[in-house]
């Protein structure tokens, strides 16, 4: 019995697992399973790659053949022995009976014979021959086939679609990717020129600002230069004579009282959002005429819009502060002073300090303090140049012949309590400038 298994273990080896005979010119394959070269070529025909074994289905390289001529010899040897090859054992028999499989049973879904048909394991089962058990599962494969290929090509046209809708989307993500890139150079191009224009605009206010500051400087040195000379001429004064000694201090209280104080000389600009509509302001918003014609302009709280008036940008609560305005031409009446924040712009203007105005008033080479009631100025010469000085805190305000420093008026002292402003009023082509 262990000479006969052997004997079949040897047959085996020596059996073609495609064809079922003993090997002919067998060859071994990548894996290390042996073939018929012909039986192996024809399971490959048609192949260019991927080479499947036929017994793992290992991938081996087709073209690596390696003959095997120890198993060759063998097989001859057994065919010399006329022992036919291993054939494997019928798949259609019953295990347990070693009979024909020839039925169906439904209950338990495999193949029996006649024999267990008979069995009290079957014999209640219903059973029919597997030819027509056959037929009935092709039957029901095929449905299920139907519907699993109406499913494949469901999920054939959702990927169509799929593929048509990313495309879509990848189509306007590309699209969407150049406008922003566009976009994006554009504003990168803007913000180089708006750097370029900042940086030359802050070299020319760092230039005008130096000359600014030069200007200033000069300006403080000469005013310090003219301190410095007039304190030396006062100090040479008081050196002489009593009669004429006298005679100084009179001139110089008339003339120099409020002068020989430290001004602080202002750069008045006017508002234009409070310019009554027929006056006509300066690009630099430093001079201003009357023009008998009305602009249009926006109705605005702040706009006077009965008296053709108009207030400097500027406006106080504290200090010492002076500015000079010259009459350019004199076609009607002006008056030049401050207001406060709080002077009527729509209705009408009481013209004195209770009103809100300190001012000095000309017509036709008459003037006028604007006081309750207006105080008649008569002054050496005519004042074509106005110097205002404002002390906020000692609550004076005083207005001169710039050219000459003669005192025109001076308010009488009284404290002030609201914002004030440069104030302007001219009629009949009047027009002025800020010096």
């Amino acid at each position: 019995m262990a000479a006969a298994a052997q004997l079949g273990n040897l047959q085996e080896e020596a059996t073609c697992s495609i064809c079922l005979e003993y090997f002919k010119d067998p060859v071994m394959i990548d894996c290390g399973h042996n073939f018929c070269r012909s039986c192996i070529t024809q399971s490959w025909e048609g192949r260019d790659e991927n080479f499947p074994c036929p017994q793992c289905r290992e991938i081996s390289n087709g073209k690596n053949l390696r003959p095997n001529r120890q198993l060759g010899n063998v097989a001859e040897m057994l065919k010399q022995f006329h022992l036919p090859p291993v054939k494997p054992p019928e798949e259609n028999l019953c295990e347990k009976h070693e009979e024909k499989l020839r039925l169906f049973c439904a209950e338990d879904q495999r193949m029996i014979c006649w024999v267990c048909r008979e069995s009290k394991e079957h014999k209640t089962h219903s059973a029919s021959p597997i030819e027509e058990a056959a037929e009935d599962h092709k039957v029901k494969l095929q449905e299920w086939l139907r519907l699993l290929k109406k499913e494949e090509i469901y999920f054939l046209e959702s990927k169509v679609k799929e593929e048509e809708q990313y495309k879509t989307m990848r189509n306007k993500l590309r699209t969407e990717k150049k406008k922003i890139e566009s976009e994006l150079e554009k504003l990168r191009q803007l913000l180089k020129e708006n750097e370029q224009t900042l940086h030359r605009r802050l070299e020319e206010m760092e230039k005008k600002m130096t000359m600014i500051e030069n200007a200033n400087i000069t300006k403080l040195s000469n005013q310090i230069t003219s301190l410095k000379a007039l304190i030396t001429e006062i100090e040479r004064k008081c050196e002489a004579p009593a009669w004429e000694l006298l005679k100084v201090r009179h001139c110089l209280v008339n003339t120099a009282k409020e002068g020989s104080e430290i001004f602080i000389f202002l750069m008045v600009t006017l508002d234009p959002g409070t310019a009554h509509p027929e006056l006509l302001l300066s690009e630099g918003q430093r001079r201003v005429r009357e023009t008998g014609r009305a602009q249009t302009l926006p109705d605005t709280p702040k706009r006077f819009t009965l008296n053709s008036c108009v207030l400097g940008s500027e406006g106080f609560t504290s200090g010492r502060h002076y500015w000079e305005v010259q009459l350019l031409q004199e076609g009607g009446e002006w008056r030049v002073g401050v207001a406060a924040e709080s002077v009527d712009r729509k209705v009408g203007i009481t013209w004195s300090p209770k009103g809100g105005v300190w001012a000095v008033r000309g017509l036709k080479g008459q003037y006028w303090a604007l006081t309750s009631p207006q105080t008649r100025l008569s002054p050496r010469e005519k004042p074509l140049k106005l110097g205002v000085y404002l002390d906020y805190e000692g609550g004076r305000l005083s207005l001169y012949i710039a050219d000459s420093m003669e005192l025109l008026y001076s308010f009488p002292q009284a404290p002030f309590t609201q914002r004030l402003f440069p104030f302007f009023l001219l009629w009949t082509g009047t027009e002025l400038r800020l010096v």
